[in-house]
């Protein structure tokens, strides 16, 4: 908004000169000065606090086309298809191609080829039929043109690369889950949610049984497949809604948004089985691996994530040395 606000100031401040230095100004005083008082008042109304407030998209595709409407008029009184003015299109055409996409600033670049023609129609002693003027008027447009392809594919590789970025801060590397910072924040959004609506949910705490002595015995690329595998198994065992994500070494954590303790339990035993029954090829042997799983629910266990977290590692170690007593089934 700061950049657009400085191109509109931009373009008044050059526009006004180029109209009061020129005979525009005497010959044409009044229209002059309701044509920069007008834009000056939409200036100042843009940057007003209460002009769609929340709503940036809408507020820069008005400013937008707010600005090519002035330009529109500063040709016209400046000379028309003779205007000297007729670059001042580049600067709603970057803003358009920067904010608001393709499709807006080919519309834009549609309307000034456009508003170029009816210019020349208005013009005296300009054949605009003439093969003279069509080489002017591609030679005025073009770089229009360019500049607005042009910044149309800079603007979509930056949002590219910015979204690859956050996916990169938001994922662990390994599993391609949620990692422990993008889960914190699903989690207080989920509970201030969950609050308000006096819905439940659960999160649950997983822990990978034995993955030190799997690394000990088979290298470290053993353990990563087996986390790779336990996340697999996580994802497929979980809803659409639910969140798995990679806790740290070998715990994984998963926020269960409006789910009942039965809902839990339930999800419980799908990741044990689905994880009991997928094995893990080690070169000649086959690795079948385990996880203890610790449940907690909102509101019965605890009244914060926090607290839920606590709860559900507490209930983890607890599953643990119940999964490690004698005669203890390994999917139970």
């Amino acid at each position: 908004m700061r950049s657009t606000r400085s191109m509109e100031i931009l373009c008044l401040a050059l526009a006004a000169l180029v109209l009061v230095w020129s005979h525009a100004f005497a010959a044409q005083r009044v229209p002059v000065v309701a044509l920069l008082g007008s834009f000056a008042l939409a200036i100042a109304a843009f940057s007003s606090r209460r002009f769609l407030p929340g709503r940036t998209h809408v507020r820069l595709l008005i400013e937008s086309w707010s600005m090519l409407a002035f330009i529109a008029g500063v040709l016209w009184l400046t000379g028309k298809a003779a205007s000297p003015m007729l670059n001042l299109f580049l600067l709603p055409i970057i803003l358009s191609a920067l904010a608001l996409g393709r499709l807006v600033t080919l519309a834009q670049v549609a309307v000034i080829c456009a508003f170029e023609l009816l210019l020349a129609t208005a013009t005296p002693g300009i054949d605009w039929a003439s093969l003279g003027f069509a080489s002017r008027v591609v030679g005025q447009l073009a770089p229009v043109l360019v500049v607005a392809y042009l910044t149309a594919t800079l603007s979509a590789d930056v949002t590219e690369a910015r979204e690859r970025i956050e996916n990169l801060a938001q994922t662990d590397p390994l599993t391609g889950l949620a990692n422990l910072r993008r889960f914190n924040e699903l989690c207080e959004r989920e509970h201030a949610a969950s609050q308000a609506r006096g819905l439940p949910y659960a999160m649950l705490m997983i822990d990978v049984e034995q993955l030190k002595e799997v690394n000990d015995a088979y290298g470290h690329d053993a353990g990563n497949s087996a986390l790779s595998l336990v996340a697999e198994c996580l994802q497929r065992s979980v809803r659409a809604s639910d969140v798995a994500a990679r806790f740290g070494g070998d715990e994984f954590a998963v926020l269960l948004p409006n789910a009942s303790p039965e809902v839990a339990d339930a999800v419980v035993k799908r990741i044990r089985n689905h994880v009991f029954k997928t094995t893990l090829d080690v070169g000649a042997r086959m690795i079948r691996c385990a996880v203890s799983v610790g449940v907690a629910n909102f509101p019965k266990d605890g009244r914060s994530p926090r607290e839920l977290l606590s709860q559900a590692e507490q209930d983890l170690y607890r599953d643990k040395d119940l999964r490690r007593a004698p005669g203890s089934q390994v999917n139970a």
